[in-house]
């Protein structure tokens, strides 16, 4: 497959500008005429302010269309225009870039609308998360200004929730930097709230962002040492405790696995399922979900994770439609991929395919952004047939080289 320097300027523009944008829409939103933008596409002329306009209205750097560095993984032009507006958003208000002319708002509006973000994060929306997460973090910033002591404490919870899950969104789309960022601001407003759950779920996102990173020792470390801060006392049994508690047993069970660690992971599984049956159901708590449904489900994606298959197709024989009813959309999709996966790894290659197509088509937005799909295609690489094809377009990348050779898209960890 060709380099992203291997293109012309005019074809790198075309690339991005892709199926969902014509010439005439992206000549409408750069405020420049179609003949310009055309002779842009056919490398004939692109001068300064051309470039330009056109990185702007696509979202990118200019760096990008220059060839001088690839755009980012399976990110198509709302994609990067959301990533675009949360970055804007979380660096200004941590600058305290804040408008003069805004009033602080109701604390119950921030929880409904912290509470609508959440929403649209585990369901995926990741555009119409972008477009209200701006708001939110300035009303939290503006509105935390305004409040002293105890008073201020739930406005910095909001701001905290805010700023995590800009770091989620970020992560997911494999902005590390902005990662990295959010989720440091994201923490000091926990503390600053002085609300340990909070923080304990700061730490979990945090430690997901140094997995994706690669950085996995870190990632057990953060896990571990907020799990031990916050382990139910008999003192304290509340289901928010244990909620964020399963939660951080299971970023530590999913990074022993990618550390091969089978004792750790074998004994934060146990830990995990015991948490799950004590709660009873699924529960939600600051974006945390866990329960018993939950255990069970990322038990799955451990078990194909430490090569053990067999033992994941069990697991799924004993889940239920019913008991992914309760979980998030995101989870219910994650999900459906391990299932794929544990298939392909069993060689129920057909199986593989249904359950993948299944997912590709019923949540796609959230699908290019999940390296599993390619990974799957990648193990059923050898079965090629024009089914597998047409899933490989589906996800954006091949089934497997002409000489058999995974392409390096296929490699990404997960």
């Amino acid at each position: 497959m060709p380099q992203w320097s291997d293109y012309s300027n005019g074809e790198r523009i075309k690339i991005l500008r892709g199926k969902g944008m014509s010439q005439e829409q992206l000549a409408n939103k750069t405020g420049l005429a179609l003949p310009t933008i055309r002779a842009a596409e056919q490398n004939r002329r692109l001068s300064l302010p051309t470039l330009l306009k056109i990185a702007n209205a696509l979202s990118v750097d200019t760096s990008v269309i220059l060839g001088q560095q690839a755009p980012r993984r399976s990110m198509g032009h709302d994609d990067r225009a959301t990533l675009r507006h949360i970055s804007s958003s979380v660096h200004d208000t941590a600058a305290g870039f804040l408008p003069a002319d805004c009033d602080p708002v109701l604390v119950d509006e921030l929880s409904r609308a912290t509470e609508r973000a959440w929403t649209l994060y585990w369901a995926g929306d990741y555009q119409e998360l972008g477009a209200i997460l701006g708001p939110l973090l300035r009303d939290a910033a503006i509105t935390a200004q305004t409040l002293d002591g105890d008073a201020a404490h739930p406005v910095l919870g909001y701001l905290s929730d805010g700023y995590q899950i800009a770091a989620c969104v970020a992560n997911l789309f494999g902005a590390r930097d902005l990662a990295y960022s959010s989720i440091g601001h994201a923490r000091n407003a926990a503390l600053a709230a002085g609300d340990s759950l909070r923080t304990a779920r700061v730490d979990s996102a945090r430690s997901w962002v140094y997995l994706r990173d690669g950085r996995l020792q870190r990632s057990m470390e953060v896990a571990a040492s907020a799990a031990d801060e916050i382990e139910p006392r008999y003192s304290d049994q509340s289901p928010e405790r244990l909620t964020v508690y399963g939660n951080l047993l299971n970023h530590c069970a999913v990074t022993a696995a990618r550390l091969e660690d089978t004792e750790r992971t074998g004994d934060y599984l146990s830990r995990l399922h015991a948490v799950g049956a004590r709660l009873g159901r699924e529960r939600d708590f600051h974006g945390a979900r866990f329960g018993p449904h939950t255990a069970t489900t990322q038990a799955v994606g451990i078990n194909v994770t430490i090569g053990k298959p067999g033992k994941a197709l069990k697991l799924i024989e004993s889940v239920k439609p019913v008991h992914l009813e309760g979980l998030a959309d995101a989870a219910r999709n994650r999900y459906q991929l391990d299932v794929a996966m544990a298939q392909a790894d069993a060689k129920l290659y057909d199986k593989a395919l249904d359950t993948l197509e299944g997912v590709l088509h019923d949540a796609p937005q959230w699908s290019r952004h999940q390296a599993l799909p390619g990974v799957i295609v990648q193990k059923i690489g050898s079965a090629s047939t024009a089914r597998l094809r047409r899933v490989s377009e589906l996800i954006g990348v091949p089934a497997v080289a002409a000489d058999g050779y995974a392409p390096a898209t296929l490699k990404t960890a997960l």
